[in-house]
């Protein structure tokens, strides 16, 4: 034969001459016959040797074969229900490609040595369903927002200032002066709306947090989004919108991989069916002390023990508003209503995976800006280039980040962030 095809289509083609190439995902064999589970990008599938149907040179190189031993397959497809995606493939020639001995991930290792050995446990299924499951995710922002005719725009990752605080900056020296590493695009985003109007991006962001949760990352990748002319409510649509979009979009790709992971697709499917409820952060405390017999004083933000209770009595994402002023960035719009509020809000996740998307109206008066940042212990002046956008033609404009780690821990149902992401980077581990 003169091409490989992937398994998946050697599947599709149910009958008939395929050749094949992937890695030994699972071998055992006797005196007469060897079984091989090959695996590729796309499934699995089983293979038969014969001895009796090879040569004794064929034979003998397939001996050789370990778990991960990279090959090349030709034979005959049929359909088998004891095999493990109801196929099997009877051999007719075998080509090793590249040998592997003593492939160290076996069953039942620590989560520890497999972070250690995170650049072998991709080839996990396990995570290469969440990886296939991640790859749908960033296309769906994308599709969402091209959709609604946003621009792709990117800030730098090199920042002059902070602009999530100052205990989770990663500081940095350049060139005998400080810099830092981008917690959000936000301070640079703002300034391109002026020109499009409209834009989002996803990039790397990072939080010098020594937090050491199964929801916490010191990379991640943020989804982000700001838009002239926008007000609060349409913001929190484009957020719903937003979340809606992705959940279908794996919905409708990736039920094979949800299935690999246990991960129950009638658990993801409210989000796309039902209207998020809307709560305010007042009427949350309410409902908490209510149906939660939880007393949180007003001010407080919402803790992650808050937000998990919260999560437990909706099936769907919740969006919840006007937080408390002093609780919030110094970007943030105060509610012309009720100045002890802003408009900003967080979309907390199902299933106590937290906030997924935390947003905002942002303030156009330079004034009111210069007064938070002066209440935070900020200077002003190392934010004149953002106090520049408020003196030539302010206008009123919002934005939001999402933290697409948590967004894929929750659709696929994650004990923890780390396996959102190929390499997790967290304050205990930088490497492989």
């Amino acid at each position: 034969m003169e091409s490989t095809i992937s398994i998946q289509k050697a599947i599709e083609q149910k009958s008939g001459k395929v050749k094949l190439r992937g890695w030994c995902y699972r071998e055992r064999g006797s005196n007469n016959l060897i079984f091989i589970v090959l695996r590729d990008s796309s499934n699995i599938i089983q293979c038969v040797l014969e001895k009796k149907a090879v040569s004794e040179e064929i034979w003998k190189d397939a001996k050789k074969i370990k778990i991960e031993t990279s090959l090349e397959i030709e034979g005959t497809i049929k359909e088998d229900a004891r095999a493990p995606t109801g196929f099997e493939v009877l051999i007719d020639d075998i080509k090793i490609i590249g040998l592997c001995e003593n492939y160290p991930i076996q069953k039942d290792l620590s989560k520890e040595f497999l972070a250690d050995k995170r650049h072998l446990w991709l080839r996990s299924r396990k995570m290469t369903s969440i990886l296939k499951i991640r790859s749908t995710v960033f296309g769906a922002i994308h599709n969402y927002f091209r959709s609604k005719d946003f621009y792709e725009y990117h800030s730098p990752i090199f920042q002059p200032t902070q602009a999530e605080g100052g205990s989770s900056v990663f500081e940095l020296p350049y060139f005998g002066k400080k810099i830092y590493l981008a917690q959000t695009w936000q301070l640079q985003a703002e300034p391109a709306i002026f020109a499009l109007e409209r834009i989002y991006t996803i990039a790397p962001s990072f939080r010098a947090e020594k937090s050491v949760t199964s929801r916490h990352l010191t990379e991640y990748w943020h989804a982000e989004m700001e838009e002239a002319w926008t007000n609060f409510n349409e913001l929190q649509d484009h957020s719903e919108a937003l979340v809606k979009n992705i959940v279908k979009e794996v919905l409708e790709k990736n039920l094979e991989e949800l299935k690999i992971l246990n991960r129950d697709p009638k658990l993801l499917e409210p989000t796309v069916k039902k209207k998020f409820p809307r709560l305010t952060y007042t009427e949350v405390l309410e409902v908490l002390d209510k149906k939660a017999n939880m007393k949180v004083k007003w001010g407080k933000d919402l803790r992650t023990k808050e937000e998990d209770e919260l999560s437990k009595l909706y099936d769907t994402p919740i969006i919840v508003t006007r937080y408390p002023k002093g609780v919030k960035a110094f970007y943030m719009k105060a509610d012309p209503e009720d100045d002890k509020v802003v408009l900003g809000f967080d979309l907390i996740g199902p299933e106590g995976y937290g906030e997924l998307i935390g947003a905002s109206q942002r303030e156009e008066d330079e004034k009111k800006i210069i007064e938070n940042l002066e209440k935070q212990g900020e200077d002003p002046k190392d934010y004149d280039f953002y106090l520049d956008t408020r003196r030539h033609g302010s206008i009123p404009h919002g934005g939001f980040g999402m933290g697409v780690e948590r967004m894929i821990s929750w659709i696929c149902g994650l004990e923890t962030i780390k396996d959102a992401i190929a390499f997790p980077r967290t304050p205990e581990r930088f490497h492989p």
